[in-house]
């Protein structure tokens, strides 16, 4: 089977951002398929490019470059050339590059763009992934107001369902949402998932950043600082904790990565807090496993609440129970499997609370981990997922 991909986000575990794609398609090609990614630069990725239009190959994986870099810190109009400029692009090689089955992954919901030429102009399977929902997150994030650019995304998101022969999404909320919009359309669920071989390797940190003391208990934040992830609820939380002595770790970037820095000062929390910035996802894998809990986060938003971040996944995959404030799907998740603990993203109090709990309670951090660490290797195992998401593509093509 011949697979072409369009996703503009893809990476390796050398850069520091999401390996989803990379995963899937290397055991695909194992599988004896023949894929091809077009893909582009990403900020927190490893992927790189001299000039406009490169190609190369990564463990059997054909890419075919677009340089068209993306940032989460460039205005959204320069994100939506960006985006725009990547499809349009992309447009020949749905037209010309040798393909059974054409997947677009979004967002950006763009990348539908050339998914849509490949099945109305060569009639192709098209496969179209959901990893947020798209307008309705803008519409709820405030980034899309006016209501003829609303309409003219509510119109094209529709029109993508409509024409997909399948849509997978990341988590069974996003698939509602897609049902909402399209109730016939024929959906598949495959979160992102965990790598356990990479998290439980045995992997040592060689140094820790300056005044951090290893002896205390250590909690990590592994993920973008953004404005959807908010994470300014975990700096209240500590703040609320006052005398717990314990390291806090961000690993990350995001437009809100000297907001959260300045917030660090202004909280007085300076020996508790470090920031790392970007680094590669081999050497996250050494914080996780030093960690008593890790946390994931997002604004209180009905959309956000049907995440499914791979900062999650990768804590499960290093046997570390996560700290979570969502509503949707990881906190029944966290309820059924007791995994982490859920909290209230509008109460510090609660993280607070959650915070202690795991300082005093070692022994149920080690029970709750060992809950995730069963997660990753069942549920949410990358080799499980890899093949339930071709399965899919099979019978698509059946």
């Amino acid at each position: 089977m011949r697979i072409l991909i369009f996703y503009q986000y893809f990476g390796t575990p050398k850069g520091g951002w999401s390996t989803r794609y990379y995963e899937f398609t290397r055991r695909w090609v194992m599988e004896g398929n023949e894929v091809t990614v077009v893909t582009s630069p990403y900020y927190k990725s490893d992927i790189r490019a001299e000039k406009f239009i490169e190609r190369s190959s990564i463990e059997g994986v054909n890419l075919i470059i677009i340089n068209s870099p993306d940032s989460n810190k460039d205005s959204f109009v320069k994100r939506a050339w960006n985006a725009l400029r990547f499809s349009l692009v992309s447009i020949f090689y749905a037209l010309t590059e040798p393909h059974d089955v054409v997947i677009s992954s979004s967002g950006p919901i763009t990348t539908a763009i050339p998914g849509l030429m490949s099945k109305w102009f060569r009639g192709k399977k098209l496969v179209f992934e959901v990893r947020d929902l798209w307008p309705k997150g803008g519409i709820e994030l405030g980034k899309l107001s006016n209501p003829l650019a609303k309409s003219v995304a509510l119109g094209f998101e529709k029109l993508i369902y409509n024409n997909s022969d399948v849509v997978v999404t990341c988590s069974s909320g996003m698939q509602s949402g897609v049902k909402e919009v399209s109730g016939n359309v024929k959906t598949l669920v495959i979160p992102n998932s965990s790598d356990v071989s990479l998290f439980s390797s045995d992997a040592r940190l060689p140094h820790y950043p300056k005044g951090l003391d290893p002896t205390l208990p250590i909690f990590i934040y592994a993920g973008s600082l953004g404005l959807m992830d908010d994470c300014r609820q975990i700096l209240k939380g500590i703040k609320a904790a006052k005398d717990l002595e314990i390291a806090f770790v961000f690993i990350g970037d995001g437009a809100e990565k000297e907001l959260l820095q300045q917030l660090t000062q202004e909280y007085g929390l300076e020996k508790k807090v470090w920031f790392l910035g970007l680094i590669p996802k081999v050497e996250v894998v050494k914080w996780l496993q030093q960690a008593r809990a890790s946390f994931v986060t997002f604004k209180d938003l009905p959309v956000l609440h049907t995440s499914s971040p791979n900062k999650m996944f990768d804590s499960f995959a290093a046997g570390v129970p996560i700290i979570q404030s969502t509503r949707g799907w990881i906190a029944e998740l966290v309820r059924e499997t007791e995994c982490g603990i859920n909290v209230d993203p509008n109460h510090p109090e609660d993280i607070a609370h959650a915070l202690k709990l795991f300082v005093q309670r070692p022994d149920l951090a080690k029970k709750m981990g060992d809950n995730a660490l069963q997660l990753a290797k069942t549920e949410f195992s990358r080799d499980y997922l890899s093949q339930k998401f071709l399965k899919g593509i099979q019978q698509t093509l059946n």
